[in-house]
């Protein structure tokens, strides 16, 4: 048997997926960064299971053809279908990963092979939306899909991407961001956030937390990049009242946040106030709050030594108590325990 692993998980799972899934097509070649690729679909997979009535993605590998495709990492990886192949019907998310290479003063170099650009730009115009993972951002911006537009990318490339592509705004500090249709991802591991970020824009904030807890996104990034979290950065919703009010519960965490106090400080009935967060993040507003008021704690317990009483009241839980409960309800566990397992400090 070839010591060559290719990876048919996608075939079988595809198989079961209902004709109303999403598709989604994942662009694979030569020297493409291994976790880019398989990292999303273990996402998706866990949307699948964790809500059983949702008819998730179909996911589908594409490349120059059906040959194995060896990655960087030097695992081989078996298409689904050719690019000619995807082209044929419309796609609703298309995934551009990239692949780098070192030049002779040992820096990484992102590649953009012409041909494979030329391919992007073809499956672009037939998908609804379009996501790079890490230096796939720099395929992207030879397909000029990101010209006059804020994008981000591996950190280690990003002088590269802003140097080569002037008409592009480059900002190497987010996880990701999304401009319109086009959604760009930081460095490797990320792709994993960008996929929760397009969970959480498809089927909820509300399933992509749920999705978060079983992959025990708990990490912190390096580089300067941001921590990414369900609860309290979303994918942009529609509505701006929306989105400033959540910016609002984040600063003020320790208030009493009801759903009086919201429906005031928006100039909204308390039933707008309701059909709102519901229509735009999928929960209610109570639970909106609570979801980030525990993330807050989650990050106090990892990385401060607080009391258990302080952290409650930073975070506006006010008692121990109430910071137990809310624990035990959303994770399944206690602030104590939480910070054994996750502690960051020394």
């Amino acid at each position: 048997m070839s010591s060559d692993l290719q990876i048919r998980t996608w075939k079988r799972r595809n198989a079961q997926v209902g004709a109303v899934a999403r598709r989604l097509v994942i662009m694979v070649f030569e020297g493409v960064d291994l976790l880019d690729v398989t990292g999303p679909p273990e996402v998706f997979a866990l949307l699948q299971r964790e809500t059983a009535d949702a008819a998730g993605y179909q996911v589908l590998l594409a490349a120059a053809t059906l040959e194995p495709v060896r990655t960087a990492a030097g695992v081989r990886i078996l298409p689904d279908v050719t690019f000619a192949q995807a082209a044929e019907r419309r796609i609703d998310t298309l995934l551009v990963p990239g692949a780098v290479e070192m030049d002779p003063q040992r820096r990484v170099r992102a590649l953009t092979d012409p041909e494979l650009v030329w391919h992007v730009k073809e499956l672009a115009a037939r998908s609804r939306r379009v996501a790079s993972v890490c230096v796939g951002a720099h395929l992207l911006a030879a397909a000029g899909l990101l010209d006059g537009k804020r994008a981000t990318t591996h950190w280690s490339t990003a002088d590269q991407l802003a140097q080569e592509f002037p008409a592009v705004t480059v900002d190497a500090d987010p996880i990701f961001i999304r401009e319109g249709r086009v959604w760009t991802g930081a460095g490797i591991t990320a792709c994993l956030d960008l996929s929760l970020a397009l969970v959480a824009e498809d089927f909820g904030e509300a399933v992509a937390l749920r999705v978060a807890r079983q992959l025990v996104m708990y990490l912190k990034r390096e580089s300067g990049q941001s921590q990414f979290s369900v609860p309290t950065e979303p994918a942009a919703t529609t509505t701006r009242r929306v989105d400033e009010l959540r910016h609002h519960i984040l600063r003020h965490l320790d208030a009493p946040l009801t759903v009086t106090d919201l429906a005031r400080h928006a100039s909204i009935s308390e039933r707008q106030l309701a059909r709102v967060f519901r229509t735009e993040l999928g929960v209610t507003p109570a639970a909106y709050v609570e979801s980030v008021r525990l993330e807050a704690a989650r990050n106090r317990l990892e990385a401060t030594d607080d009391t258990l009483e302080r952290v409650a009241a930073s975070c506006g839980f006010h008692t121990v108590d109430t910071l137990i409960r809310a624990f035990r309800r959303g994770l399944d566990t206690t602030p104590t325990e939480y910070r054994r397992r996750f502690r960051t400090l020394g």
